[in-house]
């Protein structure tokens, strides 16, 4: 993942914040950690608006907006945190939160955000050999 790029190390599932696990937590001596929490996205409703968004959740997470909170907290503390937003599907022209179904996991992305976590969407190529990023897609917040 390009944005992701340029770090010495990469460890998985570290402990942090207040009894959670960071996906990926990359480091390097030269720069902040950064703490990378994964989330797979396969949900695209027809039926919704123009039909060509990639959406997360598909169902409440209450965990996943614990984590939102703890990334900010690891910002404040002078780190560096990315939400990594991966589509398993190639047609969706861009992404953005379910809100109607999660809108507690929506409100707590968008105070990410604002304290500082990155946001990242990628679509992805699937086939029995690999998993492949395909291309950058644009998350919308509105």
């Amino acid at each position: 993942i390009p944005e992701l790029a340029g770090y010495a190390r990469l460890r998985r599932e570290v402990k942090y914040g207040r009894n959670s696990r960071i996906d990926i937590l990359l480091e390097d001596e030269a720069r902040p950690p950064a703490y990378v929490e994964v989330k797979n996205v396969h949900l695209r409703r027809p039926a919704q608006g123009d039909g060509q968004a990639a959406e997360f959740p598909d169902c409440v997470t209450a965990r996943g907006a614990k984590h939102l909170v703890e990334m900010a907290e690891m910002v404040r503390q002078g780190a560096r945190a990315v939400m990594v937003y991966l589509v398993q599907r190639a047609d969706c022209a861009y992404f953005r939160v379910a809100a109607d179904i999660d809108p507690a996991y929506a409100a707590g992305l968008r105070l990410a955000l604002e304290s500082g976590v990155e946001a990242v969407c990628w679509s992805c190529r699937i086939t029995p050999q690999a998993i492949e990023l395909e291309r950058p897609l644009p998350i919308r917040t509105d």
